[in-house]
């Protein structure tokens, strides 16, 4: 595995971890279809919706905040697939939202940013 899509996963890995203590059910990881990928799918269970969560992990700050990556076709390729999730799992009755991860590692220790609500 390339050293990017190590950083990619331990980021996926820490924010996994940090929905399950937060009152959050892993529902899936890394969803794929023709559309696009969808890296955490999980149920908010306090708010009661099913959460599609963008992942970005970095390890500096040279190009922005890991944010700054989801753009505009990202979010568009974010939106068809999650179409294609919901219909595929009979899944339209419920309330969804789409949140983004920001996950910066330094040294061994990490910091954490929870954006909800990016579209």
């Amino acid at each position: 595995m390339f050293e990017k899509q190590c950083i990619g996963k331990l980021g996926e890995n820490i924010s996994c971890e940090y929905l399950k203590n937060n009152g959050y059910n892993i529902l899936e990881r890394n969803f794929n279809c023709m559309q696009g990928e969808i890296d955490i799918i999980a149920y908010d269970i306090f708010q009661k919706e099913i959460v599609f969560i963008e992942v970005k992990t970095r390890t500096n700050f040279n190009y922005g905040f890991p944010s700054d990556s989801v753009n505009k076709v990202k979010l568009n390729h974010m939106k068809r697939s999650i179409e294609y999730y919901l219909y595929k799992r009979k899944l339209g009755d419920y309330y969804i939202r789409v949140d983004v991860i920001e996950v910066v590692l330094n040294n061994g220790k990490y910091k954490l940013n929870h954006l909800k609500n990016v579209l």
